[in-house]
């Protein structure tokens, strides 16, 4: 079914390509979220990657592979995105409503280590963020994951162990920080 949408699409069917990316638009929204950790942005690296899908739909020569290559073209929408807003960041604090907070000592100290990792994780880089997410979040095989990204395996391999590196030390470098924040010797 999905083929004969993706063949259609092809031919200039505005219907087809609409119900391709009314069925994926959510999940390229959450990789792109979980690469640019903000949501106009993602919006905007979303809406990127389904411009350019439409306009070079007619280059997929096996449709079979539209589900590999979609995602594919969200990374690669992300890394523009990414590199534009480097040239205007600002820092922001992202504050949960109070009515989310969520009471009782297992949930604070689950809010506590998410908080954590999401401070950990906006110190990534771009693609150390997208390694991460296509591995771990959406639990991709390394050789899926790196035809996603359009690089070969040995790649992602070393991508993706810089990458678990790289988080480890922005989390040891915030728990050193908040020792010596609280009195204690680093």
């Amino acid at each position: 079914m999905q083929s004969d949408l993706v063949v259609q699409a092809s031919a200039g069917d505005h219907a087809a390509f609409s119900q391709l990316a009314g069925a994926s638009i959510g999940g390229l929204y959450r990789i792109a979220h979980l690469i640019l950790r903000d949501g106009d942005l993602a919006n905007d690296a979303v809406q990127n990657a389904l411009i350019a899908a439409w306009q070079d739909i007619r280059g997929l020569r096996d449709p079979s592979r539209f589900d590999a290559w979609l995602p594919r073209l969200t990374v690669r929408a992300c890394y523009r995105v990414a590199r534009t807003q480097r040239h205007r960041a600002s820092r922001e604090v992202e504050l949960m409503p109070m009515h989310e907070l969520p009471s009782g000592d297992d949930d604070q100290r689950l809010l506590a280590v998410r908080d954590q990792l999401e401070r950990g994780f906006r110190r990534l880089s771009t693609e150390e963020r997208s390694v991460l997410v296509l591995h771990y979040y959406l639990d991709l095989p390394l050789a899926e994951a790196a035809d996603i990204m359009g690089i070969p395996l040995g790649t992602m391999k070393s991508r993706l162990n810089r990458a678990t590196h790289a988080l480890r030390a922005a989390l040891d470098a915030q728990d050193r920080a908040s020792v010596v924040s609280n009195g204690g010797i680093a």
